[in-house]
């Protein structure tokens, strides 16, 4: 499975060491996602984070910047609903129903479904799909490599996710709850060893 880590939505003091720490450790994707923030601030974390790493950079917002840093693709959203034209690397994007999922799939590298499980940074954001439907979707070869797990995502759901067909894991809030635990090292490496 692949294994993508989403930003935390503020920006954080040592933020480029954590991201270069996640990509030490076996990380596939980075997810940039700082909604509201300037291309400016984008640029400077970007600026911060090892350049041998950009090229598994995932944009949420001020997509010009792709061809700037040399990153891997975009992510589609209410906010930037459109890639660039004549924009020629990966497109993902946000599916909140599986109807969604058959719709965007064919169009797009990938697709994040959400949520899967009950948040961790999003209070009240709970779980939309159930279990039933899930393995419905996982027969039918909906919910395959193209289709990755967001929403409440932690190590403890990764062999659920892999019995249901899900192509990749999305993590935001239990990967950055942990960013200062010294035990974080294990734990990513624990995480890899799962997905792999």
């Amino acid at each position: 499975m692949k294994w993508i880590v989403i930003t935390s939505p503020d920006f954080v003091s040592g933020e480029a060491l954590f991201i270069d720490r996640l990509f030490g450790h076996g990380l596939d994707l980075l997810h940039l996602r700082k909604p509201g923030s300037t291309i400016e601030a984008y640029r400077e974390l970007l600026r911060q984070i090892p350049e041998r790493w950009h090229s598994r950079i995932v944009l949420h917002d001020h997509f010009p910047l792709t061809g700037e840093f040399h990153l891997h693709g975009v992510h589609l959203n209410r906010r930037c609903p459109h890639a660039p034209d004549g924009y020629m690397g990966s497109i993902s994007c946000s599916c909140h129903s599986l109807e969604e999922v058959a719709k965007k799939k064919p169009t797009s590298d990938y697709v994040f479904l959400s949520p899967i499980f009950n948040s961790i940074s999003k209070a009240g954001y709970e779980a939309a799909f159930s279990t039933a439907a899930l393995h419905k979707a996982a027969a039918e070869s909906l919910i395959d490599n193209k289709v990755y797990a967001l929403g409440g995502v932690s190590k403890e759901h990764i062999a659920q996710l892999k019995e249901l067909s899900f192509g990749g894991a999305a993590f935001l809030g239990d990967v950055w709850r942990r960013m200062y635990d010294p035990t974080v090292d294990i734990y990513l490496d624990e995480l890899r060893n799962l997905l792999s």
